[in-house]
């Protein structure tokens, strides 16, 4: 553990000094690529220090306890803070997601259920916009399909951290954990015997990749432009302003309508389609690596039933975690963190103990 966390410290000091270079200064990119990974850095650098100044500090009082047993009572104390220190470095020594850093791409489509399913997905996307609110985050609906009641067929919207997020605070590391599928139990809108109905929406979540990271040869792309619509099938736009990209070696079909302008619906799609190509390169490697896989909590396949939410109990229940709370109506407002961070706490123990296994 002392070796890893030594050699963070050494790149730690080495991104100082790289950063200070004015010629580094005046590379924006490559500039901002550096503040960040020495951010990232930045918790397991001091936490290491406090391990090394808990450890002399145990050292020291064991030294002077030989010589005067009044400096043992001060023993077990000093024990305890280094335990503390050394249990925080471990855990910020697990490997971490690599795209845990990025903003995300994030889509609510319903599922069974018809009207209704629709009605929650609006619900569903209500609650997202709410907690990256709560968060600080940006956010921006690339695409939505809108249902005759005003709920969503389908939506997609970016969520984007305001400059550069605390590790493990970026809106992936949080929000990777929502992917699957959601299960509402209510009364309907459209239920004139006040029944409870279950339907269900699903999310997919997926890390938004940069223009350079993903690759898209133009010759892949079958581009065709059609006239947006409404609910119902009214037309809301009077030119053929919509875009449907398909993505020609994998079948991956596109599609956006929400802005008046082609262009700008064409680079949604793209900004789209850049994400899941990304996201099937890093299904493929976690499928690849056993210890990853094992530690996942968030599941690749998305017909995963994740969560409940009943509302006759105003109760949430996390299947995963057996996370439960009766605090419904404040979830559905955007006070997700709790019912993330058992998601976290949860890969962060299955982490730890791929790693106590290898």
């Amino acid at each position: 553990m002392l070796e890893s966390a030594q050699a963070l410290v050494a790149e730690h000091a080495a991104l100082e000094a790289q950063m200070a270079d004015p010629a580094i200064a005046s590379d924006p990119d490559q500039s901002r690529e550096l503040n960040k990974r020495y951010a990232a850095l930045g918790p397991t650098v001091a936490a290491h220090h406090a391990w090394v100044a808990a450890r002399d500090d145990v050292q020291a009082a064991r030294e002077l306890a030989a010589e005067d047993p009044a400096f043992a009572d001060e023993i077990p104390a000093l024990e305890a803070t280094l335990a503390a220190a050394e249990d925080r470095l471990r855990r910020l020594l697990i490997p971490r997601d690599p795209d845990d850093d990025r903003d995300v791409i994030l889509e609510v489509k319903a599922g069974e259920g018809g009207e209704e399913s629709a009605l929650f997905a609006g619900d569903l996307l209500r609650m997202y916009l709410r907690h990256a609110e709560r968060r600080g985050w940006r956010t921006e609906v690339l695409d939505a399909t809108e249902s005759d009641l005003g709920g969503y067929k389908d939506v997609r919207v970016a969520v984007k951290a305001r400059g550069t997020a605390a590790p493990g605070e970026a809106p992936w590391a949080r929000l990777k954990f929502e992917g699957g599928v959601h299960r509402v139990q209510r009364v309907p809108v459209t239920e004139s015997q006040g029944r409870i109905h279950t339907s269900a929406a699903g999310v997919w979540v997926m890390p938004e990749a940069e223009e350079v990271e993903v690759t898209i040869d133009p010759n892949d792309l079958r581009i065709d432009v059609f006239r947006s619509s409404g609910p119902g099938g009214q037309s809301v736009n009077t030119t053929d302003s919509a875009v449907r990209i398909t993505h020609l070696p994998t079948g991956l079909v596109v599609s956006c309508q929400n802005e008046k302008s082609q262009l700008q619906n064409r680079e949604a799609a793209l900004r789209v389609l850049r994400a899941r190509l990304h996201q099937i390169a890093m299904d493929e490697r976690h499928a690849a690596d056993a210890s990853v896989r094992s530690s996942q909590v968030r599941t690749v396949d998305r017909s995963e039933r994740i969560r409940t939410y009943n509302f006759p109990e105003n109760r949430i229940s996390d299947h995963r975690t057996g996370f439960k709370a009766y605090n419904l109506d404040t979830v559905l407002d955007g006070d997700l963190d709790p019912m993330i961070q058992s998601c976290v706490d949860a890969d962060e123990a299955a982490r730890l103990a791929a790693v106590a296994d290898r």
